[in-house]
């Protein structure tokens, strides 16, 4: 499937009619394609044979189910790169300073029923009180006029483990994401990845993905030392080290923290090789205390590097805990 037969699927599958050649070809033209009416039949009768198309005498052409299948998959395959263009974009546009704590951050959306938020905040709290967040603020939407809620459902925003990204490049410092994966701890410590997806090179958050996979163990790691989380592995320049160590020093101090483990300049950390000159990173998981909540068999919809938020709306999340008691 190249370019322009997806395009003209969509075309298709926009009308839901039949449509001639001459039509296609005009409409085309909004997608950057250029092309003859002759040239249009061709690739149309390349369709007819796929079975994605189907002729009615000079009338033109209308999609197959098995064309929309085939759009589908096609749709799909061009959103890869996805997520680390979100990534990218979301840490340009948040004006969060580090310094004076005021500004957006980027924060993860989840939704929890409502009967069962209670038990959910319960989970939810040993992992605020752990290492294993961005930070202890929370923010809780029961209504919000410019988001439609599931029925029954509420609404829990978390920070971003993407927000270290903006806080850096805020500072002249570039990140790579890299990974996401499912971090294995032993002794209490960050042992090696059991699972890993490429931001590049998916549609979907991955951490997400483990999320509905059953993949983590949260709640073992807290407890007794030995479990999976939710991490992340990024790059920097490996010029910037010190100058990363200072800012999150600050970071630490203001309430945030996130980095588990930092790397050497050209070294492999946790057997992930890094490019040259840089040095490796690994963050944890904005999703764990979500991930615990799923642990306890409540399901949850969540939204992963989800929007931007003004960090002094949020509150801290024992004093949500203690308002909803």
């Amino acid at each position: 499937m190249n370019r322009t037969l997806i395009a003209i699927l969509k075309i298709l599958a926009k009308e839901n009619k039949i449509i001639g050649s001459k039509e296609i070809a005009k409409r085309l033209k909004m997608y950057g394609i250029n092309l003859s009416e002759r040239t249009v039949r061709y690739h149309l009768k390349i369709l007819d044979e796929r079975g994605l198309t189907k002729i009615f005498g000079k009338e033109g052409r209308i999609i197959t189910e098995k064309g929309r299948q085939e759009l589908d998959t096609a749709i799909t395959v061009e959103k890869v790169g996805f997520i680390i263009n979100k990534i990218e974009t979301l840490s340009y546009l948040s004006d969060f300073d580090i310094n004076s704590c005021k500004g957006k951050i980027i924060v993860n959306l989840s939704y929890i029923p409502k009967n069962k938020l209670k038990k959910a905040l319960k989970s939810m709290e040993n992992v605020f009180n752990s290492s294993l967040v961005m930070s202890n603020r929370i923010v809780f939407i029961e209504k919000d006029d410019e988001a439609v809620l599931p029925d029954e459902h509420v609404c829990i925003g978390t920070v971003c483990s993407v927000t270290l990204n903006a806080i850096l490049l805020k500072h002249g410092i570039p990140v790579i994401s890299k990974f996401g994966g499912v971090l294995e701890i032993k002794d209490g410590l960050p042992y090696k990845f059991s699972a890993l997806i490429r931001y590049d090179g998916t549609s979907l958050d991955p951490l997400e993905i483990f999320i509905r996979g059953k993949m983590t163990n949260v709640s073992g790691a807290i407890k007794n030392g030995y479990g999976r989380v939710l991490a992340s592995f990024r790059e920097i320049p490996a010029v910037c080290l010190n100058k990363v160590k200072e800012i999150y020093s600050t970071m630490q101090e203001k309430g945030f923290q996130g980095i588990l483990v930092f790397g050497e300049p050209n070294q492999t950390l946790l057997d992930i090789p890094v490019g040259i000159d840089r040095v490796g990173i690994i963050v944890v998981g904005g999703l764990n205390p979500i991930a615990a909540v799923e642990e306890t068999g409540i399901q949850t919809y969540t939204s992963a590097i989800s929007t931007l938020y003004d960090y002094q709306a949020m509150i801290d999340f024992k004093e949500l805990s203690n308002e909803l008691k």
